[in-house]
């Protein structure tokens, strides 16, 4: 557990399925309140309980978390960041391009229909 991390630190936190970059907010017993400031890894498409799987009563639409939103993440999942943090909206476009991409590789149900939620997303975004 990262015990030295305290307001104002530059931190990378895992948070669901995505991976962002943020300034810690607040500490607390279990967790780190972290205000985003940038994108790394976009979330998965789909039902978290269900990962991979499109049969699902709801196939989930997940937004990467908002610039300057706030998240409350457990501690474990929080790390020091050190170097440059780059502008959010060039990190949102990096990230939704990755998983875009990776996706594109496999010949699947799961990987034709996050496409499908990423590129509405990424209408959404104005990207």
């Amino acid at each position: 557990m990262n015990m030295s991390l305290e307001i104002g630190d530059s931190v990378t936190a895992l948070y669901k399925t995505g991976k962002y970059i943020g300034e810690i907010t607040q500490v607390r017993d279990q967790h780190y309140v972290v205000r985003v400031k940038a994108v790394i890894k976009h979330p998965q498409q789909g039902d978290l309980h269900n990962p991979q799987q499109v049969d699902v009563p709801f196939f989930h639409e997940r937004r990467a978390l908002a610039f300057n939103e706030q998240a409350n993440i457990p501690k474990p999942m929080v790390k020091a960041y050190t170097t440059e943090i780059p502008q959010y909206k060039d990190s949102l476009e990096n990230a939704l391009t990755a998983l875009i991409h990776e996706l594109s590789l496999k010949d699947n149900s799961y990987a034709t229909r996050s496409i499908e939620c990423l590129e509405q997303l990424q209408k959404d975004y104005k990207l």
